[in-house]
């Protein structure tokens, strides 16, 4: 387990040492125990899928798979990951509201469990690659429904969206569905929103998704080989939070999943989880490479900053919240005090923490962002200046495996061309455009 020293005894001196700053770290045993906590006490008719867009990185997917976890995935690149790590395509589903007909291509190629469609133009691009190939694919309407989540830190629908097809245009949907050959409905999707650490909430949406699953399927004839009750289980990143009971989330939400199974004994229902799973395994880990005072301020200027860890600059808030952060490297006596901890980026938007207490910081501790395990590097600006993305360390059952090297500025230039575009001189030295290069 993770401490204020280290991951599974292993001190962050030494991971720091072995692999430098800045870092991010998983526990594979709070990764585990995250899955393994819900999983046993979730009534077994509830499959879990992990959302790879929380941590989209092939080792964490591959662990969580090894525990029994399914995938949702929405791009090529995380579909790429999920089977590279061993998730079998009909454990796969796939939601997004901007498919590109290579990415719905290589879905249908795989043979996913389900394309989760949110549009009816959609919908026709998945029947022209049905049709193409012979086949009828399994397709899930992502729902946008009337009703709007409570408690989200994000909701995600009963209101004007990008994601899923209005409730009230699922008439119009099955309709087109049932006139296209190379289209399977198999169910219905919906997801309320991300964040939420209150279990009667949770349990409150679920029933109002299942409701509205068996009313939709009965008034329209449709098929309920699947649901999915989206997920948005949350993490407590700040003062005043708490963490989900999964005992207290478990006896709110078995008994509606009996009920649904006991009506419905062929559907499968499905929860997708992300944040849930990762964010606590993972610590970003960053060293101080100078402090200094402006103004009566304190400032500890990092190796690390936002352009690895966006969500730390409190994107969706409307004040700056700090996650919890540490020193690591050393045990401190001295009192506490207020610091701002701040990263390399020409910008004063590159701040990891505002007035953290800490104690006394120098040149050369390490800083431990915690609860880092979910959306920090995936869902940051990772080229800005340059920096390219940090390593990823994985400590397994006491051993740390490097799971993403360190981008190096001669492979972030690999991809870029450079082409002669000076000015030939024109008579008398005077510039001259070139021609335009022929297309």
């Amino acid at each position: 387990m993770t401490d204020e020293s280290g991951v599974q005894s292993i001190p962050f001196t030494e991971l720091a040492r072995r692999f430098g700053t800045p870092l991010f770290v998983y526990d594979g045993d709070v990764l585990a125990g995250q899955y393994r906590g819900l999983r046993a006490r979730l009534h077994p008719a509830l499959e879990i899928r992990y959302s790879l867009k929380a941590n989209p990185n092939v080792s964490i997917c591959a662990l969580l798979r090894s525990l029994g976890a399914g995938a949702e995935v929405s791009s090529l690149a995380e579909l790429l990951t999920a089977r590279r790590a061993g998730v079998p395509a009909a454990e796969i589903m796939v939601p997004g509201p901007g498919k590109s007909r290579a990415e719905l291509a290589a879905c249908v190629d795989e043979g996913v469990h389900a394309i989760l469609c949110e549009s009816l133009g959609e919908l026709s691009d998945i029947d022209e690659l049905g049709r193409a190939r012979g086949v009828r694919v399994p397709v899930a309407l992502r729902v946008n429904p009337a009703f709007e989540a409570r408690g989200a830190g994000l909701a995600m629908g009963g209101r004007p969206r990008q994601f899923g097809i209005d409730e009230d245009q699922l008439a119009d949907a099955v309709g087109l569905a049932r006139g296209l050959a190379g289209v399977r409905l198999i169910g219905i999707h919906v997801y309320l929103g991300t964040r939420i650490l209150d279990e009667d909430v949770i349990v409150a949406n679920t029933r109002n998704i299942l409701e509205l699953a068996d009313r939709q399927a009965g008034r329209l004839g449709l098929p309920l080989e699947l649901v999915g009750v989206g997920g948005g289980l949350g993490v407590a990143y700040f003062d005043g939070e708490r963490d989900l009971d999964p005992v207290r989330l478990a006896e709110g939400l078995n008994p509606l999943v009996a009920g649904f199974r006991a009506a419905h004994p062929a559907t499968r229902l499905v929860l997708e989880l992300g944040r849930y799973l990762t964010a606590p395994s993972g610590t970003y880990v960053v060293g101080v490479r100078h402090t200094k005072r402006s103004m009566g301020e304190r400032f500890a200027v990092t190796d690390g900053g936002t352009h690895h860890h966006m969500a730390a600059v409190g994107i969706g808030s409307f004040v700056k919240r700090n996650f919890p952060m540490r020193l690591l490297n050393r045990t401190a006596t001295e009192p506490a005090e207020p610091w701002h901890v701040t990263g390399p980026l020409c910008t004063p938007n590159d701040t990891l923490g505002r007035n953290v207490a800490l104690p006394p910081l120098r040149p050369g501790d390490l800083l431990g962002v915690l609860r880092s395990g979910a959306y920090g590097l995936t869902a940051s600006p990772t080229l800005f200046l340059g920096h390219g993305r940090p390593a990823e360390v994985l400590v397994h059952q006491g051993t740390p495996y490097l799971i993403r090297e360190r981008d190096r500025p001669e492979e972030l230039l690999r991809g870029q061309l450079l082409h002669d575009l000076a000015p030939e001189p024109g008579p008398a030295g005077i510039p001259a455009r070139r021609p335009a290069p022929a297309t």
